[in-house]
């Protein structure tokens, strides 16, 4: 019998999404976006260990949370990664630029496969909030709405286990 080999990704979310993935059972409709320990990125962090170019995944998923705020204004400001573990065959490099640890995944997410919620506490809310709205402006280079968004990354997300996902879904 052949072993499947898990990879861990990172996907950015929302609190709306978290909500759905408790009501449906899965993260996503069709194609989905994460976060990942790449060839790519392995090569471009070469000195890096894996739990350091775990954290460039994870850090990234959270970045790309902030995007999915920018255009979800009725989601609460508050930044969401959806650690899970997926079938390696199950991915599809996004970018093969290198550096990158971008992946799509063609199908949803089962709640059976998320290994953890990471999620901004209440007292990055303001930052988060600010970060959110010029998030588009520091990725294009703007040194000051980089400063509002490096505002926000020095929140730490808060880390929850799956079985948490009621409480964390409830109010």
């Amino acid at each position: 019998m052949a072993i499947t080999e898990l990879v861990r990704i990172y996907v950015p979310a929302t609190m709306p999404m978290l909500a759905a993935l408790r009501s449906s059972g899965k993260l996503g409709e069709g194609s989905l976006t994460a976060h990942a320990v790449t060839p790519a990125l392995r090569e471009w962090y070469a000195e890096g260990d894996e739990e350091e170019l775990e954290y460039v995944a994870f850090t990234r998923a959270a970045q790309a949370a902030l995007q999915l705020l920018r255009h979800d204004s009725e989601a609460p400001r508050r930044r969401v990664v959806v650690s899970a573990d997926v079938p390696a065959n199950s991915l599809v490099r996004a970018d093969v630029e290198l550096g990158s640890s971008t992946v799509r995944l063609p199908q949803p997410i089962a709640l059976a496969d998320v290994a953890s919620i990471h999620l901004d506490g209440t007292d990055a809310i303001e930052q988060v909030a600010a970060a959110a709205e010029v998030v588009d402006e520091a990725l294009a280079g703007d040194p000051d709405a980089q400063f509002t968004v490096d505002g926000a990354e020095d929140h730490e997300l808060e880390w929850y286990a799956v079985s948490e996902l009621d409480e964390l879904t409830s109010d």
